[in-house]
């Protein structure tokens, strides 16, 4: 199945939505299914850094391992699941608009099933985050309009 893309435009420079949008620590403040962050390791955050994402589908909560395959600020990053029956596979740009203030973001989720996985994916994950991921991009847009990224 082809990617479930998703583009918003911000007021904010490339290098603002940048540090926001790939700081894992961020992610319940504009992500709605997600309920916790842990990062895995004490270095810096960069290629092959791991984190655990858990988030909550249903009355469910699920904890996959994320890694960074790919880290180009203020360009670009790819983020994939390398645990678990669902494993999600991230891609994010970010253009600059204008006179480089503002910022076009673009996420691609896609998502591997393996096990119990492949009947989840195409049944409640992917319905979910349909409908989940507008509201992620519209959340994070007003957070980082407001000035509110403390």
């Amino acid at each position: 199945m082809a990617a479930i893309t998703e583009t918003i435009d911000i007021s904010r420079s490339p290098e603002e939505v940048f540090s926001y949008v790939t700081d894992p620590n961020h992610l319940p403040a504009w992500q709605e299914s997600a309920v916790s962050v842990r990062r895995l390791g004490d270095e810096p955050f960069a290629v092959g850094s791991k984190v655990a994402v858990t988030r909550r589908l249903g009355r469910r909560d699920f904890t996959t391992t994320m890694q960074v395959i790919e880290l180009d600020p203020p360009r670009r990053w790819h983020i994939h699941g390398i645990d678990g029956p669902v494993r999600g596979d991230v891609q994010g740009t970010i253009e600059p608009l204008g006179d480089g203030e503002r910022s076009r973001l673009t996420l691609s989720l896609d998502f591997e099933g393996h096990g119990i996985g492949k009947a989840l994916v195409p049944l409640v994950v992917r319905p979910h985050v349909r409908k989940e991921m507008p509201k992620d991009e519209r959340t994070l847009k007003g957070i980082l309009e407001s000035g509110a990224t403390a």
